[in-house]
């Protein structure tokens, strides 16, 4: 691997170009896709088939599960027998990956799956972003400091658009998410249904499907992510994470209702990142990184970089020097002209993208380590655009 930094008289490296990334399938193959094209399946005015092979149905199940890239599961058939089935076609479904969008973090996918619109339209383009109203950084996962979610976010989510339309439109998931912000802005419309367990969750799910001839049903796990994070996506933790989540998605497709479909995906695939000065690059102790940086957002592997006053170009320059062979670094600007956030950005989205991004290729990790204590020491981690992080899968079954 290359070393993070240059030597004082050596050939700049040569950089990543931000066209070079390889996109996220907006538009007809991403997470912003899945409901729309159900709901359309459904007749919701407003929505749009983007994904054709997927079959109309009465009844429609997206089970998300937090932190399940493709390539972790096509890793792991052993303990993921059921879910390795619908690989294929055996059960009379489909079994592909589709792409998660940028970043890919649980905060943005969330909202790209219940808007069913991309991180330049729904604002929610990062873990960590700059509120331009406070000049703060603001965590969009934890809506911490708190900003008023419905000019953040003003769309309908797709189950609005769904129960206007006379679907039955449910939520099923931890009771904690009931009234978050991000349960606002990016999963409400219809009925929230709180259960504490895997099991529970999935009995509640088929019965929200069988309550209506028509239903757009979510429900959502989040372990596996968890796992992870603290453990790596080869631990055995997190083996026994996904056996588990295995007979989840197997208890719920035995219950389903006729004329229902089940989609099983998620938020994002993951990586481990070893812990060595090689492959974590830690910006509280780079002065060459934090020259002119007022603050920085994101995450190690999807930085939203914000520069003092004059200093942006200086700014991109040095990070391309320092990071070029190993992340690509781009401008706002051209992070926007290269579809990393999606076809368009938004008037009021866009000052809350960095003046510089930063999107890693290699297994490599930006950490602040005082900044960002916790973040800085998991082990799995996600947010760029590698296939290991972009592909999660969309499996289906269907009664």
């Amino acid at each position: 691997m290359p070393p993070p930094h240059t030597a004082w008289g050596d050939a700049p490296p040569q950089a990543l170009a931000p066209d070079s990334a390889p996109l996220p399938e907006y538009g007809t193959g991403s997470l912003a896709d899945l409901l729309p094209t159900l709901a359309a399946g459904m007749g919701v005015p407003g929505t749009t088939a983007a994904i054709p092979e997927l079959t109309p149905a009465d009844r429609n199940c997206v089970f998300l599960i937090d932190g399940l890239g493709w390539q972790q599961l096509r890793a792991h058939p052993e303990e993921a027998p059921f879910l390795t089935s619908l690989l294929g076609s055996s059960r009379g479904g489909t079994g592909r990956p589709i792409t998660a969008g940028y970043p890919a973090t649980t905060a943005t996918s969330l909202a790209s799956v219940g808007t069913g619109l991309p991180p330049g339209a729904h604002g929610l383009p990062g873990y960590t972003v700059r509120n331009p109203d406070t000049g703060e950084l603001m965590n969009q996962l934890r809506w911490q400091p708190w900003s008023p979610p419905g000019a953040w976010q003003p769309y309908p989510t797709v189950f609005e658009l769904a129960r206007r339309a006379g679907v039955h439109a449910a939520q099923v998931s931890s009771p904690t998410f009931a009234n978050t912000p991000l349960t606002k802005v990016a999963l409400s419309g219809g009925t929230f249904v709180g259960k504490l367990s895997g099991e529970e969750r999935m009995d509640a799910a088929a019965g929200q499907l069988a309550a209506a001839d028509r239903a757009l049903v979510y429900t959502y796990y989040a372990e596996v992510d968890g796992a992870g994070h603290r453990f790596g996506v080869d631990s055995d933790t997190w083996r026994g994470q996904l056996m588990y989540v295995d007979r989840l998605v197997q208890r719920l497709a035995e219950q389903l209702p006729p004329r229902s479909a089940l989609y099983v995906t998620a938020d994002h695939g993951m990586i481990d990142v070893p812990f060595d000065e090689d492959h974590r690059i830690d910006f509280d102790e780079d002065w060459e990184l934090k020259a002119g940086v007022a603050l920085l957002g994101g995450e190690g592997r999807a930085r939203h970089v914000y520069a003092v006053p004059g200093a942006a170009n200086d700014v991109l320059t040095c990070w391309r020097e320092v990071l070029g062979e190993q992340f690509w670094v781009a401008s706002r600007d051209e992070a926007i002209a290269a579809g990393w956030f999606g076809p368009a950005v938004d008037e009021r989205v866009y000052p809350r993208l960095g003046d510089v991004v930063a999107a890693a290729r290699d297994d490599v990790l930006l950490i602040a380590s005082e900044r960002e204590p916790r973040e800085s020491a998991m082990v799995g981690n996600h947010g760029s655009m590698t296939p290991a992080e972009q592909l999660v899968p969309l499996l289906e079954v269907r009664s």
